[in-house]
């Protein structure tokens, strides 16, 4: 029964395949750069854009788990989304394979209150109207009965050991270094994190449910907490005290006169001046499970990736 990870190598994608191989599963993992697979993984290449290697890397495939992520740019976002969601879908009819689509939660917009499955989309970023477009064109596919498809979405996360995202970067790792950190937005609005060994384990548990197919699933994510309780957290794990410097819109604009991801990511600005609350409690009632809590978290964290004297054991 083999499960094949599109888009291999980023945090998700690593940790849905330290549980697939843990389950013992024979796991095929495809990008456009070589990977040094764990274990018995193996790695093939493979350019999402092209159908013809598409097709040809998941052949063979039970489950195909879509993780790619583009370079952030909303005109390579335009361009390639659409193209890669159609290679995915014809691929999945050609060979029978249940997919699984990891996603974000962009095209809703700005909600005034919990983001659940059955959150309206709102899109008002151009990003998110692009994710909403290529969602709702693989879910009518699965109405029509032409693929068996899930939609699995994740709330911002934390915990990578790359720590590239938002909170790892500017929290974690600059206390790890004795820095401030930098919080982005409003520090009192209320924030959900999506833990990315606990997205790991609920995409690997998807992968084993076909009965829970053709739907929308929030993976499991602990309740919001303001920016202020995430600071707090973050600095009683590194034994420092809770200084920040709150980045807002204007500042966040004019670091992106000299960065471009940056600059990309303004039109999401709503996503910390409001609250962001995300809601998993189908998931988790449907497969008893529990996500971990940020305190647990941040310690796992700060003890995997960070050495006694709080330098980064990556760098």
């Amino acid at each position: 029964m083999l499960h094949t990870i599109l888009g291999a190598g980023g945090p998700v994608s690593n940790a849905l395949t330290t549980e697939l191989l843990q389950l013992n599963y024979p796991v095929r993992l495809v990008s456009r750069r070589k990977l040094e697979p764990a274990g018995s993984a193996q790695w093939v290449k493979a350019d999402l854009l092209d159908y013809a290697q598409v097709l040809q890397a998941v052949q063979g495939s039970a489950v195909i788990y879509m993780c790619a992520g583009l370079r952030y740019n909303k005109k390579v976002w335009a361009t390639e989304w659409p193209r890669i969601m159609q290679n995915l879908i014809d691929a999945t009819k050609a060979t029978g394979a249940r997919l699984i689509f990891f996603d974000n939660v962009y095209m809703y917009g700005r909600v005034p209150g919990p983001m659940t499955e059955n959150t309206p989309y709102q899109p008002t970023s151009v990003k998110g109207e692009i994710r909403a477009r290529v969602a709702e064109k693989m879910m009518a596919e699965v109405k029509a009965g032409n693929i068996q498809a899930t939609i699995a979405r994740a709330a911002d996360f934390y915990g990578a050991e790359s720590l590239n995202s938002l909170y790892d970067s500017m929290v974690l790792a600059k206390y790890a270094q004795n820095s401030k950190a930098m919080w982005v937005g409003n520090p009192d609005a209320k924030h959900t994190f999506t833990y990315v060994p606990d997205a790991g384990k609920a995409m690997a548990l998807l992968g084993q449910h076909p009965e829970a197919d053709n739907q929308i699933w929030h993976l499991p994510s602990a309740p919001a907490l303001t920016g202020r309780e995430f600071i707090q957290l973050a600095a009683t794990a590194f034994n420092t005290a809770p200084k920040f410097m709150a980045v807002n819109k204007i500042m966040l604009q004019l670091l992106g006169l000299f960065n471009k991801s940056i600059k990309e990511s303004v039109e999401l600005y709503y996503q910390y001046q409001y609250d962001y609350v995300f809601n998993s409690e189908k998931f988790e009632k449907a497969f008893q499970v529990q996500p971990t809590s940020y305190a647990n978290g941040i310690r796992q964290l700060s003890g995997t990736l960070f050495k006694s004297d709080k330098t980064l054991v990556t760098g």
